[in-house]
Formats: C-alpha cells, sequence, structure tokens
C-alpha cells in the first residue's frame, strides 16, 4: 500500500520513505493536545528530524540522534510495494509499463500482453533483475513470486524498504535459483532465531550487505542463516572490530570489510582461520600494524588460502608491516595504493621493487602482473641496496664466518633467502652507488638492433647506475622480446667501431664507463 492512510498490521519497525527522506516507524498513536494518530519516525538523516522523540516533556520513542525523530501523519508515509509490484513496474510488465522492456542486458521491444499467459513467459525469462530504490517491503501473497518469476539467480534489491530478515525470507524462499542477492542500504533488524530461516538461504552464495549498520557481532549472530555462502560483502558499515566465526562462515572464499573503521590490524586475527578465504577487502580502513607470532623466517598456518589482499587507503608506514606478509603461504596479489609508505618520498618504481624483492610469491601488485624479469631485477638490486647495513650488522662474504645480527634479520627477512639465490655481492658492488637513485646522471643512449634493420633507433634517457638486468627488462617492454635471449652491448662516441660487450647482469651502465651519446646494440 503506497501514501494510504491505512497502516499496516505491523507498523512498529516498518521502514517508510516519506518526500524522499527515509526512517523508521517507532510509535503509533496519540500525541496529545492534537487530535489524531500520529507516526514517531527515527529518520536515516538526523538533520531531518526535530526533537529525539520526546514531546512537551514526554518521552514517546527511542531515538539515537537528539534531532532524528519527528512525528508525521499516516498519510504522508509510504510503507513501500510488494516484490511483485515492483519487478512490473522496473520491468515495464504492469498497467503503465513502457514500451520497452530490458531482461538481463538484453532490450526487448513490447507490442503489448494480450493475455495474462504472454506476461508471465516475460517474467519467466527474468535471470538477473534489480529493483533498487523501487519502495520494495515485503513478499506479497504467498507463493505469486515463485509462480511468476521462478528463474531469478541474480536479485538486488538494496536501498528499499525492507526492514526485517522475515521479509527477506519470504522473497528468497520463493526463489529457488537464487544464488547472489544484494541487500545494500536497507535497515534491516536481527533475527531473534535465525536458525529458523536457513531453509530460504540455503542455496545463497553471494551476499551483499554495504551501508546497512550492521555490526560484525550481528553478521556473527545472522551467519547461520547462510551455510552455503561464499562471498559476504560489508562495505561502509562502521565496523570496529572482529570475532572469531564459530560454527560459520566456513565457506567464505572472498570478505569485504572495506571502508570500515578497523584500526588494529591484528583483529584481523579472529578470521585468520577461515579456511577457505582466497580473497581479503580491507581497502579504507584505519590498520597500520599487523603481525603474526612466528618465528623469524617462517611462515604461518593463518590465512591457509588467501591469496589475495587489498588494503589500500589505510595508514601502513612502517616496512615491517610488508615483511610481515612473506608469512602468508599463498598470497600471491597484493595492493596497497594510498599509504603512507607509498607516498614517501622514495620514487614508486623504488617502492614496488622493496615489495616485491620482500614478499618472495607475490605475482601482482596493484593490479600490474610481476615479470619473472622484474623479480629477478627487484631481488638483485635489494641485496645490493642493503649490502653494506648487511655487512655492518655482521654479513660476511665467508659463508662461514657470515652472522648478521637479528635486528638486521628481522628488518631484512629475505636477505639470508637472496644471497642462497645470487651469491653475496662482491667488493665492486658495495663500492657503488645504492639502486633507484634516480637522481644519478641520466645518460642520453640511442638503442640500435644491427640484426632488424627494419626497428628504427630509439633514444632513452636512462640512470648510469641502472643494471644491465634492468636495461634488459626496459628492452623486453619496448621490444617484446625476453630479456633471456638478448645479448647487449654498446659503442661509445668516442671510439667509434669499437663494440665492448656488457656480459654481466649485475654490472651498472656506470661500471662499463658509458657516457652521453653511446649506442646500445641489441642482438637476440
Amino acid at each position: 500500500m503506497t501514501m494510504t492512510e491505512v497502516l499496516p498490521s505491523d507498523p512498529i519497525g516498518r521502514r517508510i520513505i516519506c518526500d524522499g527522506e527515509y526512517a523508521t516507524v517507532h510509535y503509533v498513536g496519540m500525541v496529545p493536545p492534537t487530535p489524531g494518530i500520529w507516526l514517531g519516525v527515527e529518520w536515516d538523516n538526523p538533520s531531518r528530524g526535530k526533537h529525539d522523540g520526546s514531546h512537551e516533556g514526554t518521552r514517546y520513542f527511542p531515538c539515537s540522534h537528539p534531532t532524528g525523530g519527528s512525528f508525521i501523519r499516516p498519510k504522508k508515509a509510504n510503507f513501500g510495494v510488494n516484490f511483485l509490484t515492483a519487478v512490473k513496474k522496473r520491468y515495464g510488465l504492469s498497467d503503465d509499463w513502457n514500451e520497452t522492456l530490458v531482461i538481463g542486458k538484453k532490450t526487448v521491444e513490447l507490442v503489448g500482453f494480450e493475455s495474462v499467459q504472454e506476461e508471465q513467459s516475460q517474467l519467466d525469462m527474468l535471470f538477473d533483475i534489480s529493483v533498487r530504490e523501487c519502495t520494495v517491503s515485503h513478499a506479497g501473497q504467498k507463493g505469486e513470486i515463485h509462480s511468476s518469476c521462478p528463474n531469478i539467480s541474480t536479485l538486488n534489491v538494496s536501498k528499499n524498504l525492507l526492514s526485517s530478515w522475515d521479509y527477506v525470507a519470504d522473497i528468497v524462499s520463493q526463489l529457488e535459483k537464487l544464488k547472489t542477492l544484494d541487500l545494500s542500504e536497507n535497515k534491516i533488524s536481527v533475527p531473534s532465531n535465525p536458525s529458523s530461516l536457513a531453509t530460504s538461504f540455503e542455496k545463497l552464495t553471494v551476499l551483499s550487505l554495504n551501508r546497512t549498520g550492521v555490526t560484525w557481532n550481528e553478521v556473527l549472530h545472522c551467519a547461520v542463516m547462510w551455510p552455503a555462502l561464499e562471498e559476504l560483502h560489508l562495505a561502509s558499515n562502521n565496523i570496529t572490530s572482529l570475532e572469531r566465526p564459530v560454527n560459520c562462515l566456513q565457506s567464505l572464499t572472498l570478505l569485504d570489510i572495506a571502508n570500515n573503521h578497523i584500526i588494529d590490524g591484528n583483529q584481523l586475527h579472529a578470521i585468520a582461520d577461515l579456511p577457505r578465504l582466497k580473497q581479503l577487502i580491507l581497502s579504507c580502513n584505519r590498520i597500520s600494524i599487523f603481525n603474526f607470532t612466528v618465528q623469524h623466517g617462517g611462515c604461518t598456518n593463518s590465512f591457509a588460502s588467501l591469496n589475495s589482499l587489498s588494503v589500500d587507503g589505510n595508514n601502513i608506514s612502517q616496512w615491517s608491516f610488508i615483511n610481515e606478509l612473506n608469512k602468508l603461504r599463498n598470497l600471491q596479489s597484493f595492493n596497497c595504493q594510498n599509504n603512507p609508505l607509498m607516498d614517501s618520498d622514495k620514487n614508486p618504481e623504488t617502492i614496488r621493487q622493496l615489495i616485491i624483492a620482500k614478499i618472495a610469491r607475490l605475482k601482482v601488485l596493484n593490479k600490474t602482473e610481476i615479470l619473472p624479469q622484474e623479480r629477478k631485477g627487484a631481488e638483485l638490486d635489494y641485496r645490493k641496496m642493503f649490502g653494506n647495513e648487511w655487512l655492518k650488522s655482521g654479513g660476511n662474504q665467508n659463508a662461514d664466518l657470515n652472522k648478521p645480527s637479528l635486528e638486521f634479520l628481522l628488518e631484512h627477512p629475505r636477505y639470508s633467502e637472496l644471497i642462497e639465490k645470487y651469491g653475496a655481492p662482491d667488493d665492486a658492488e658495495f663500492r657503488q652507488q645504492q639502486p633507484f637513485a634516480l637522481k644519478n646522471q641520466l645518460l642520453t643512449l640511442t638503442i640500435l638492433c644491427p640484426d632488424k634493420p627494419d626497428q628504427k633507433p630509439i633514444k632513452k634517457k636512462l640512470p648510469d647506475s641502472m643494471t644491465v638486468q634492468k636495461v634488459k627488462g626496459l628492452l623486453y617492454r619496448l621490444l617484446k622480446v625476453p630479456g633471456s635471449e638478448l645479448r647487449l652491448s654498446y659503442e661509445s662516441s668516442k671510439m667509434e667501431g669499437k663494440e665492448i660487450e656488457l656480459e654481466n647482469d649485475l654490472k651498472t651502465l656506470q661500471f662499463y664507463s658509458m657516457e652521453n651519446g653511446d649506442s646500445v646494440l641489441v642482438r637476440w
């Protein structure tokens, strides 16, 4: 029923819309001295209200905000429509239907429904539908959804007037093929006995509850309703803390708790034992630290299946956070943009290379694939960049004398592994400037392919501290030829005709005394 003075049988707790604003009904009755029935409502937008549920010294209903409450006449309140009414109106199947019908992603021209059977055939074709902002508040007559549109598998009922899980269950229980449900921006009260509703949601695999105001404890209370759930989206709910799920959410593969208020990263230990969790989205919280209780160099059993982690837009400023991620056994994709660590005064390419070197199994960083050449270059440069610190801490090129301090190993957990992989830095590398110091002298070089006459010369400015290995990585991107197949040499502008081979991938351009105007010769 819409815009009527006849109230539903259970108005308390129901959601309404009035003049475009959403509210919850907390009181129905008289408000002396004015005659007639009033609705006491709390607005989602507290600036819309006038008081805290009190009038002339009498408290009629509780209100969470001092100006969030109002009294309105029932005729101004829209209590919403049933599900099927909203579907028919949205998809042009009601008396005032439009000239086109959108079914999934296809637009079908309508020539008129001459019978109930024709309308039914169109409803049967609805698989992926959205009735967002259609004032849906309840299921309607029992069984009519199942008999009208039984093939719906994906349903968006976000920003409607659904106020209880009972109303949601009444709809979902009639959609036997439903797998994906978006309830975002509905304010739904927590059921007293959620297990009684579990059969309605037993096939549901994807659920969105973004901007619903739900807390994590309420999620755990309700989770018994979703026994097969694989993806759960809880963004923008002011969640501040986490508790361990017990006998629930064990099938989750994706958890999205972005844009909440989690500050202590160690809260995440509460969800670390979810056995199937592969993707965790923590973007736009306030996380700055995270630690695993694992000995140096070891891997944790926590987050055993996690292969994708997003922490964009947090407060991460310490490299220790990145070090901890190397303890995850299966982490392959990591997003960490818009953190203080990424916005430091270091060159962005430097930051990327350091992260790659610190997390051994990473394959994608900030949505960009890490190619084998890039990983090798990053690890070699990391090994060289911190070589002097390693020596000062007790490191030694002689394996028998190599005893770096615990402090160094905690700050650079993979350094010993990199020495085993590539060998210790030699004396010449210690004398050279650190890599990534892009303020070093830039050399203007001409890249030539003498065996490929159709390949035009390419001019590039490269820092003299760049290693041959990194030059090969650059050429891979320019020429699409794997670095392992490239053979490099150079001709000096001062010694025309003399070709010098760049045979050591670990040496810099400066090591080979390259200067402005020289030519790099590339063969494969």
